[in-house]
């Protein structure tokens, strides 16, 4: 399947229908008098967040979503059929956003929100609504309002716990196919990642989803490599994990790249929590490890991690401080098996 996390559309209410102007024939009744009924309600457009899409795709062959009209009034004070409205359904994280793209007009966060985007419009009067004392025979009617119409455009944020961040080959991908069931694409080359991933991690009996995406380089806030857009992706996650590659240049000044772009692309993710990776140590001495996560506090990190994507060393260790900054969705008896677990496995460390 096709990914696109942006799509611009357009929407139409339905428009109410006319109402009747119609009177009362009947046999020995002298004076019948209108009877035109009222026009029926326009469809209304609805928006509903749904299991099971995760992309924006369906949206690049069908732009165009037009509600039904209302029906038509009748004689014998006959009201219009109301149109039956039109619902759009949309993966869970998607964000409607005016056409200029300026405003958030709808921020779908969970299965089954729903809701009344755009109204139908009011059906007509019918010339039986115009009868009066002193207008017995009223021929006046009102043709129905009219449906809204605008053009919007939908934004998909992938909802994740946790964002993996870096610069390309840092191993991202081999990362998130260590820990969970994601089978993201690895290569020996830059940007194997084009769009983002996501995979569910199960550690210590415990659930939450981790998305991958694509790397990061110099300038990407001013369109670089492939952009920034994708950033947005891991602005709803509550902790991002920067693997940082061993074997680079200079794992210092890769660490600080990647954070200026984060400055530069704002959405709060400067301030999020982030835990610093030393990756693929698997391919460096003791020393050279030391060297390095020396190096990495002095440019700013807390604490690091030294872990290998591909052969699992010191996983374990930086997924339990990731359950740290989650909520515990635990059972008590499932927190009494963790601490069991967690007493047994000592954590890896390069120093």
């Amino acid at each position: 399947m096709h990914f696109l996390d942006q799509a611009k559309i357009y929407l139409r209410s339905g428009g109410g229908g006319p109402g009747a102007v119609s009177f009362r024939r009947e046999k020995y009744v002298q004076y019948g008098g209108p009877d035109g009924g009222n026009g029926g309600k326009g469809g209304d457009i609805i928006f509903k967040a749904v299991e099971g899409l995760n992309t924006l795709i369906d949206f690049r062959y069908t732009q165009h979503f037009k509600a039904p009209r209302g029906g038509h009034g009748m004689g014998r004070d006959r009201t219009g059929a109301g149109a039956k409205d039109l619902v759009i359904e949309v993966p869970v994280g998607t964000q409607v956003l005016s056409e200029d793209k300026e405003d958030v007009l709808a921020d779908f966060t969970e299965v089954g929100q729903e809701i009344t985007f755009i109204e139908g419009g009011m059906g007509g009067r019918g010339n039986a609504s115009y009868k009066t004392s002193t207008n017995r025979a009223p021929r006046q009617h009102q043709p129905g309002e009219a449906g809204q119409e605008m053009w919007v455009w939908l934004r998909l944020k992938l909802l994740a716990d946790v964002g993996l961040l870096g610069l390309p080959n840092a191993g991202k991908s081999t990362f998130i196919n260590q820990v969970s069931n994601a089978q993201a694409k690895v290569g020996d080359y830059a940007f194997t990642t084009l769009v983002p991933k996501l995979g569910v991690v199960r550690h210590k009996g415990r659930e939450f989803v981790i998305a991958d995406i694509p790397g990061l380089i110099e300038g990407a806030a001013d369109g670089a490599g492939i952009g920034d857009r994708f950033l947005g992706h891991i602005e709803r996650c509550r902790v991002l994990i920067h693997l940082v590659d061993i074997t680079g240049e200079d794992p210092a000044e890769a660490m600080q790249i990647v954070n200026e772009e984060l400055q530069a692309y704002g959405g709060g993710l400067e301030g999020k929590v982030q835990l610093i990776a030393l990756n693929k140590v698997d391919l460096a001495d003791k020393e050279l490890v030391e060297g390095f996560t020396k190096e990495l506090q002095a440019a700013g990190a807390d604490k690091v991690f030294g872990l290998s994507g591909a052969t699992g060393a010191g996983v374990e260790a930086i997924l339990d401080a990731v359950l740290k900054h989650l909520p515990d969705r635990t059972s008590t008896e499932t927190k009494g098996q963790e601490e069991e677990n967690s007493s047994e496995a000592e954590p890896w460390s390069p120093l």
